[in-house]
Formats: structure tokens, sequence, C-alpha cells
């Protein structure tokens, strides 16, 4: 299932992240986790915040994915089922 995952990571734990030097490993690690397809990076509510779009083989590949974030980086994580235009598409033909 395609997803979008939206990880922002709290102020001082991305601080610290950025000065021990461990931020662009997770950052790597999860994006080769998930096998992006694409990443991006951004602020949103005042947060460094990492948009990433990849597809969830298994629910299971949820945990493998955000544990890793969630001990190393105390960050919020949100998962979000997604869909290109072909998806709505097909989606919106059986509603008329």
């Amino acid at each position: 299932m395609r997803m979008l995952a939206k990880i922002k990571l709290p102020t001082e734990a991305g601080n610290r992240a950025i000065k021990d030097g461990s931020l662009p490993d997770i950052i790597r690690k999860t994006m080769e986790a998930a096998h992006a397809e694409a990443a991006y990076f951004t602020v949103l509510d005042g947060h460094r915040t990492m948009l990433m779009v990849f597809d969830l083989k298994t629910p299971s590949d949820m945990a493998r994915i955000a544990e890793p974030l969630f001990m190393g980086l105390n960050a919020e994580v949100d998962l979000m089922p997604r869909m290109n235009a072909d998806d709505l598409k097909s989606g919106l033909s059986g509603l008329k």
C-alpha cells in the first residue's frame, strides 16, 4: 500500500542527533528500511520534518520503520495511506 510518512523531530532530540552525528544515519537507515520512493525535508509546525513516500508491503513493517525513529529521535510518526490520480479515478469509477 502506498504510504506517506510524516516524521516530526522534537527540537532537543534533533539538536542532540545533529551534534552527536546520529541524525544522518537514522534517516538513511529509515529510508533504506522503507525502500523510500522519495523523501522531502521541511519545517512543519516549527519542527524539523521529513515527508517520505514508500510502499508498505505488510502492516508489520510499520514497527520496523517507525521504532528506530521513536527510539533514536523521539520522533512523532504519522503513516497515511495515499492515492495517485489513477487510484482516485479507479476508486471513484463505481460511485455513479
